[in-house]
C-alpha cells in the first residue's frame, strides 16, 4: 500500500491501462462471437442462392426470356387445337317448337327404318331413334336445341351402321339430359367439351362391326368418342368339324371304269391304251386356309359401345 501512496500516478496508470485492456478483451470476445454468427448467417444464405441459381427456372434473363417464349408457343398450340375443332363446335343450337322437333324425329326414325330395311336388319319394335319418350309426348321448347343437335349426330352415326349391314341392331339406350329433367347444364370451369353419352348394341359380322367403330370417328359435322366397348361371339361352344361345308370332291385317280382301260385285258409289260393317251395329273393340295375359313367363317359378333357425342362449348380466350 505504500508503493501505491507513494507511486500513486503510476498505480493509476497501471489501472487504467488494466481496465482498458479488460474492456478491449470483453469487446474483442463479442464481435468475434458476431463474426462467428454473420459467418454463419451469411454461409447459409450463400448456400441458398447458390441451390437457387443451380435450379431451372431461376430468375436471370435469359430464364425469363424463355419462359415468356414457352409460354407464347403453348398459347398458339392451345389455339391451334381449339381451331382444330372448329368444325366440330355448334355455332348455335336455337330451340324449335316442340312440333317441329317432333315431326324431324319421326322423319329421321322413318329414314332409319327404311335404311335398316334395305340392309336387312332387325331392329327393336319400340325403336325410335333413342327418343322413345317423345314417341306420344312433346318436348318441352327449352331442350329441343340440344336434343336436336343429340338427334341429328345419332341419325348420322346409325346410318353409317346400316351400311354396314349387321344382322340386328339389339337396343339403344340414350340416358336422359339435366335440361330434360327440369334443371340447367353448367359447365365446370376448365370443360371444354360437353359429353352427351349414348350406348349401342349389335349383331353382326366382324366386317361389319369393324367398319361401323372406323365410321363413328370419321363424321364431318360430329365428334363421338368410344369410353367403351365389349365384343362376344353369339357361339358359346367352340367350332366343330361338323361346321364345315366342303365342295364335292372331283373323281379320285385310279377309278377309271374297264371301258377306259381299253376293256380292262393288259398283256405284261403293256400300258394300257387310255392311260398311255391321257398323262395323270397330280393331286392339288389342299387349301387349308379355305377349309378354316368355312369352319370358323360364319359365326358373327355382338358388339356393345358406350359412345359419347362431344359438344364443344365456346372457344375459350387465353390471357
Amino acid at each position: 500500500m505504500s508503493w501505491i501512496k507513494e507511486n500513486k500516478f503510476i498505480a493509476t496508470l497501471i489501472g487504467i491501462t488494466l481496465a482498458l485492456v479488460a474492456a478491449l478483451a470483453f469487446i474483442g470476445n463479442q464481435a468475434a462471437t458476431r463474426y462467428e454468427e454473420a459467418k454463419a448467417s451469411f454461409d447459409e444464405a450463400n448456400g441458398d442462392a447458390t441451390g437457387f441459381e443451380s435450379m431451372a427456372l431461376y430468375p436471370k434473363s435469359e430464364n425469363r426470356d424463355g419462359k415468356v417464349k414457352a409460354l407464347d408457343d403453348y398459347r398458339k398450340s392451345v389455339d391451334m387445337l381449339q381451331g382444330s375443332f372448329e368444325k366440330f363446335r355448334p355455332k348455335d343450337l336455337p330451340n324449335l317448337s316442340p312440333q317441329v322437333f317432333t315431326d324431324q324425329l319421326k322423319a329421321a326414325d322413318e329414314e332409319l327404318r327404311k335404311a335398316f330395311e334395305a340392309s336387312k336388319t332387325k331392329i327393336p319394335d319400340a325403336f325410335f331413334v333413342g327418343f322413345e319418350g317423345y314417341r306420344t309426348t312433346l318436348a318441352s321448347e327449352k331442350t329441343t336445341g340440344i336434343l336436336n343437335f343429340q338427334l341429328q349426330a345419332l341419325k348420322e352415326t346409325l346410318l353409317n351402321l346400316a351400311k354396314t349391314s349387321p344382322t340386328e341392331l339389339r337396343n339403344l339406350h340414350r340416358p336422359i339430359l339435366v335440361e330434360e329433367a327440369g334443371q340447367v347444364f353448367t359447365p365446370a370451369a376448365g370443360d371444354v367439351a360437353r359429353a352427351l353419352p349414348f350406348e349401342l348394341t349389335f349383331v353382326g359380322t366382324e366386317k361389319s362391326a369393324r367398319e361401323f367403330v372406323s365410321s363413328v370417328t370419321k363424321l364431318d359435322k360430329y365428334f363421338i368418342t368410344i369410353k367403351g366397348f365389349r365384343i362376344t361371339s353369339t357361339k358359346k361352344d367352340a367350332p366343330k368339324a361338323a361346321d364345315a361345308k366342303f365342295e364335292a370332291a372331283s373323281e379320285p385317280i385310279g377309278t377309271k371304269s374297264e371301258a377306259d382301260a381299253g376293256g380292262g385285258f393288259v398283256l405284261p409289260g403293256e400300258t394300257p391304251a387310255a392311260e398311255a393317251a391321257t398323262p395323270q395329273a397330280a393331286p392339288a393340295p389342299l387349301n387349308s386356309g379355305r377349309i378354316l375359313s368355312q369352319v370358323l367363317g360364319s359365326e358373327e359378333v355382338q358388339v356393345f359401345l358406350r359412345l359419347d357425342l362431344l359438344q364443344f362449348l365456346p372457344a375459350k380466350n387465353l390471357p
